[in-house]
């Protein structure tokens, strides 16, 4: 799906209130531009007051005078410098907040975001939006109201200074201006257009190195660098003509600006010094007025070039709103209470799922009670939505027909934190978090102290072989827990369930990535954390499903065989069959 774009209207419309927190820097920033535009514009004044003084009488102009205009220029210049500063300190101060807020709330919003987002969005392009793109937003944050109203008020100061000493003139120069923009403004919208492409595929090239860097070893494994190094090259050959692209629109929009310069300072050399030959000017304000005109084409020059860095924050903004604009599909109720000491009871009341993004139906009118205590295991062939089924009791995915009750109570009328706080889920895929094995236990439950880590480690199996490790529990897991073995890992994901202590447990496939030995010793401690909560069991190996209270059988037909071990192998139906293939597996 190809990501919303916005007018430029739009994009200032809700930047605009992040300037809100920071109103009184922002006034004062402007202030500060105000009085080094003035200090600027004073100097031509001075000059043109010397000069032409000089010419009519050279002994009227005294050193008294002279020192007094140099002294009042001193002046100006100091407050110009304390203006600057604060410029370039606060101003650049105030941008770096205003990114950090908006990374705030992308990072927020990206928190709540459902599955179905991450399913389709690259991680490299989320992390390109949040860091990179925010960058240039500092920059765009200060400079873009002080640009303008800088360019604001030194245009008009100069057009009513410029008219002042020759009208004609002043019109024939400021004619230029609309034909700048005509010719410029196209240029412009390019580089946004070629900009939004830089930055995808930016997002596209850290996606594919994140991919290669996390599967380094399934790469080596099958020898297939070589095909990494292609697939890279691909793009970033891709990224390299983007960036051609867009230095060639810089290169004709800075031209541009080149032509147009010359042209104006040909007209104040060729049409002032005809005015001046006819008296219609004096000699010092033709100095005064090619000065304003520096200072004018400077302030156009500055604008106009501004508008690469302006286009780099507008680009930023956009993709910043593209995270903030992603629909929030699953989300607290109004009426939503929180869920206290739930029994455990969950009723499937007719419900049907598809999945938002595809719309593959998965199930259609289930129907399943599971009663609080209880230990129910569900089998099935791949595909049969197993996990799809548990994912929506905590609530990852919403129903798209029918009701999902915990306790009697739909459990949409539970806020997301406290419903989700009472279940605990164990998963295959064990996800440790880059740092101790104490701060990936206490995740579990923050703010748990180190006796009560280690009771949950003791009960998940995990204690001894923790404290057999050099550092004990502030032992580093690595990135994803690399350093950790499979059973090591699940045991401390186990340990992290114990500690969050949840009345309601689902095991997904827990066990099947496991060696004979861990898959033991995790079977131990599973059977622990099961005792006296409600279970919810996914398993490919029906080894460990065998003293399940209840069994179910799910393919896409939905429950097609329900009951205890030695009932369904009585009945001789599909688990019979899948039971059997486990058996001639061994």
């Amino acid at each position: 799906m190809e990501p919303k774009q916005y007018t430029s209207g739009v994009l200032f419309k809700r930047f605009s209130p992040y300037f809100k927190k920071y109103k009184g820097t922002l006034i004062l920033d402007l202030f500060c531009a105000a009085l080094t535009t003035i200090c600027e514009l004073v100097l031509p004044l001075i000059m043109r007051y010397i000069t032409n003084e000089g010419l009519r009488d050279l002994a009227a102009l005294s050193v008294k005078t002279i020192g007094g205009l140099g002294l009042l220029y001193f002046g100006l210049r100091i407050v110009d410098c304390v203006a600057s500063y604060y410029m370039a300190n606060m101003g650049h101060v105030m941008g770096a907040a205003i990114e950090t807020d908006m990374r705030r709330d992308a990072y927020n919003h990206l928190q709540k975001l459902s599955n179905t987002y991450y399913n389709n969005t690259k991680v490299g392009q989320i992390m390109g939006r949040i860091t990179n793109d925010l960058f240039d937003v500092t920059e765009f944050a200060h400079h873009c109201p002080e640009e303008f109203f800088i360019a604001g008020i030194k245009t008009v100061i100069s057009f009513v200074i410029l008219a002042g000493i020759n009208l004609p003139l002043t019109i024939l120069l400021f004619l230029c201006v609309p034909l700048m923009l005509i010719v410029c403004m196209p240029l412009n919208f390019k580089m946004r257009g070629v900009f939004r492409k830089q930055r995808n595929q930016i997002g596209e090239l850290n996606a594919r190195i994140e991919d290669s860097l996390l599967g380094h070893k399934v790469v080596k494994a099958f020898t297939n660098e070589e095909i990494e190094n292609e697939k890279f090259e691909t793009d970033n050959a891709t990224f390299y003509r983007i960036k051609k692209q867009t230095y060639r629109y810089m290169a004709a929009f800075h031209t541009s600006i080149k032509v147009f310069d010359g042209f104006m300072y040909l007209i104040v050399l060729v049409a002032g010094g005809l005015f001046m030959l006819k008296g219609l000017i004096e000699p010092g304000d033709l100095v005064a007025y090619m000065m304003y005109v520096s200072t004018l084409i400077a302030t156009i020059r500055r604008i106009i070039e501004f508008a690469e860095q302006f286009q780099r924050g507008m680009t930023g903004i956009e993709r910043f709103l593209q995270i903030i604009d992603a629909d929030i599909e699953i989300f607290d109720e109004p009426d939503a209470v929180e869920l206290k000491e739930p029994k455990g009871d969950i009723v499937f009341e007719d419900v049907s799922f598809e999945y938002p993004d595809d719309h593959n139906r998965v199930f259609t009118g289930l129907n399943l009670q599971i009663h609080a205590g209880e230990k129910v295991a569900i089998v099935g062939p791949s595909g049969g939505g197993k996990t799809t089924l548990c994912n929506l009791i905590p609530r990852f995915y919403d129903v798209s027909q029918g009701r999902i009750t915990l306790d009697g109570e739909d459990v949409k009328h539970f806020t997301l934190k406290s419903l989700r706080g009472n279940i605990g889920i164990v998963q295959q895929d064990v996800y440790l978090f880059s740092g101790t094995i104490f701060e990936n236990i206490v995740y579990g439950r923050p703010g748990a102290d180190r006796e009560e880590v280690i009771e949950a480690a003791k009960r998940a199996g995990a204690h001894e072989f923790i404290m057999g490790l050099k550092d004990g529990y502030d032992t580093y897991v690595g990135e994803r827990g690399v350093k950790l073995s499979g059973g090591q890992k699940q045991r401390i994901s186990i340990a992290r369930v114990f500690l969050k202590n949840p009345p309601i447990i689902i095991l997904d496939e827990a066990t099947s990535a496991l060696d004979n030995e861990s898959e033991f010793a995790v079977a131990q401690s599973l059977a622990e954390l099961s005792k006296g909560r409600t279970t919810l069991t996914i398993a490919h190996r029906l080894s460990s499903i065998r003293n399940s209270d209840r069994i179910l059988v799910l393919t896409e037909e939905g429950i097609v065989e329900e009951g205890n071990h030695d009932q369904l192998l009585q009945k001789k139906g599909m688990y019979y069959q899948f039971y059997k293939m486990a058996d001639a597996l061994k």
